[in-house]
């Protein structure tokens, strides 16, 4: 499998701080590094390929996993794994996840917040039920919240801050739009023009930083595809931090 790769992820904790201080000024979301997902980008069958490429949305894709920060820019991509692989599955075979998984990443340890509580919080990806719960994930509640219960507060201001990689990618196809068609290019080429695009959305960004302030896309804008989710086991201990963080929500004391 080919795959393209942009990384520019903060190299030292005081790089990370200030990702995590964007998303809590910004989002209202403490302890959060960026925001996890994966976008299919449609191509033409390619030729023996049977149906790897063939995702559950019934097409043929190579997917974009991608991070974003407080700003809707891109800090890592990873495209070019067949449509039929989850984005969990993409992150499981990355050099990234192993990185994380072995905390070589210079991330931030978990430190309490400015509360009451001595509970320590870690530094952490926003992703949806598509990955799991982990000490460099923290994911919505699962299953129908009540209106007005903490649960339901914390999944609000999880998705909204959240919504970056949504917005990126919807700021992404809206620009770029030989994205929102079958691209009819093999794999490894269709990937390098994602690619491409990605480190031209990043260019504009920040040109664009210098001129006008961001706005929030009006609905319709966002181009977010909701993956399938994952079952794995969440130790106690990460459903006690996600519980304070939703009563610290709930409270107005986060």
């Amino acid at each position: 499998m080919f795959l393209c790769k942009y990384v520019k992820l903060p190299s030292t904790r005081e790089d990370w701080l200030k990702v995590s201080d964007e998303f809590s000024s910004k989002w209202k979301f403490p302890h959060a590094i960026g925001a996890i997902d994966g976008k299919h980008v449609p191509i033409k069958a390619p030729a023996n390929s049977g149906s790897d490429y063939f995702n559950y949305k019934q097409f043929f894709s190579v997917v974009l996993l991608a991070i974003v920060d407080a700003n809707c820019n891109f800090m890592y991509a990873d495209v070019g794994c067949k449509g039929r692989i989850s984005d969990s599955g993409i992150l499981r075979t990355s050099r990234l996840f192993g990185l994380l998984e072995r905390n070589e990443l210079n991330i931030p340890e978990a430190e309490v917040l400015r509360d009451s509580s001595s509970l320590r919080i870690p530094y952490m990806f926003l992703g949806d039920k598509a990955f799991a719960f982990t000490n460099y994930c923290i994911r919505p509640f699962g299953g129908t919240t009540a209106s007005g219960s903490v649960e339901r507060v914390f999944n609000d201001r999880h998705s909204k801050a959240r919504r970056t990689v949504e917005m990126a990618f919807g700021i992404l196809s809206a620009r770029f739009r030989v994205l929102r068609k079958p691209m009819e290019l093999n794999p490894l080429t269709a990937s390098k023009i994602v690619l491409t695009t990605v480190y031209l959305h990043n260019f504009i960004r920040r040109a664009e930083s210098t001129r006008i302030h961001d706005r929030e896309p009006q609905q319709g804008e966002s181009n977010f595809t909701e993956l399938r989710g994952i079952t794995q086991r969440t130790t106690n201990q990460l459903l006690q931090i996600r519980l304070h963080l939703a009563n610290g929500f709930a409270n107005g004391t986060i």
